[in-house]
């Protein structure tokens, strides 16, 4: 179904929003040099690597505890962490306490515990997805760019030689959508926002081998901001979300990448967004936290 474009008022609407929402999460971990929720209600995505945390698993003899290790080059939020094949950590793109959009990355090595600089973006980005694909290249796509505006490129970054390379663009520019990497290799990215369309239900498929992307089957219910996991049996589902006029959802759906298509599935329990979608052992997925109506952040699950 066609999407009306936005009205100055909602709009307007929206923008206040954002700023009542900039205010009340100014501070992240009771830091004031962290930096604010981004504009449209960014999850918080601060990396714990960057306030100097790392998480030791409680395995025998650990003790589950935070110890401090090194920090980051250049302070961030909304960027993306994607753990390589060799086990070093790529961290790309974000932005800074002022909304300025990020290009630089930095690489982490466990082994040393230690940040180095390696290539940057061709194009400063956030609220942009990050996959490891088969071959061990990472696609970058979409985001908010340096212009505040939803962004429709796509690179590469090979970890061999330390660079990005531009591939195909996304056909419907986007941020605060989902990159979900298919068991055929392929990406699928779905909903989002951009302006003037506002929340997106459309759909696209990258193909590593062509560079290209494709549509496929778009959503039932446009959304932002909702999660996206890959199921044990092929399937994708995406669960919750919202828009920025104020509208939560607990509804999911799933995706068929044989079929290409979208069907519902049951409700959750909550309606939520920004929320967290881990798929356990057992092949059931434990969703936690996110915000409800009125941006109330929850601790259900």
């Amino acid at each position: 179904m066609h999407r009306p474009l936005l009205t100055q008022t909602t709009l307007s609407r929206r923008t206040s929003e954002v700023t009542r929402l900039k205010k009340r999460h100014s501070l992240i971990a009771g830091r004031q040099s962290a930096a604010p929720i981004l504009a449209g209600r960014i999850a918080i995505s601060l990396l714990l690597l960057s306030v100097g945390l790392m998480l030791v698993p409680p395995c025998a003899g650990q003790s589950g505890t935070w110890t401090a290790t090194d920090r980051l080059a250049t302070a961030r939020a909304a960027h993306t962490a994607k753990l390589l094949q060799n086990g070093i950590v790529l961290v790309a793109g974000g932005a800074g306490s002022d909304n300025t959009a990020s290009a630089s990355a930095e690489l982490y090595d466990p082994a040393t515990g230690i940040w180095t600089a390696t290539g940057s973006l061709a194009t400063a980005r956030y609220n942009h997805t990050a996959t490891l694909l088969q071959n061990g290249i990472v696609l970058v796509a979409g985001g908010i760019g340096s212009a505040h505006t939803a962004s429709a490129s796509a690179e590469l970054y090979d970890p061999a030689s330390g660079t990005w390379t531009a591939t195909g663009s996304l056909a419907t520019a986007r941020e605060r959508y989902t990159a979900t990497l298919l068991p055929n290799g392929k990406v699928l990215v779905a909903g989002g926002f951009n302006f003037p369309d506002g929340e997106l239900a459309s759909a696209e498929l990258y193909d590593p081998a062509t560079g290209t992307w494709t549509a496929t089957g778009s959503l039932a219910t446009a959304r932002s901001k909702h999660s996206a996991t890959l199921l044990p049996n092929g399937e994708v589902l995406v669960a919750g979300g919202f828009t920025l006029d104020g509208v939560v959802f607990a509804s999911a759906e799933l995706y068929d990448p044989a079929s290409g298509t979208w069907t519902a599935t049951g409700s959750l329990a909550t309606a939520r967004n920004s929320h967290s979608a881990t798929l356990l052992p057992n092949g059931k997925v434990l969703v936690a936290g996110g915000f409800t109506l009125d941006g109330v952040v929850v601790a259900s699950a």
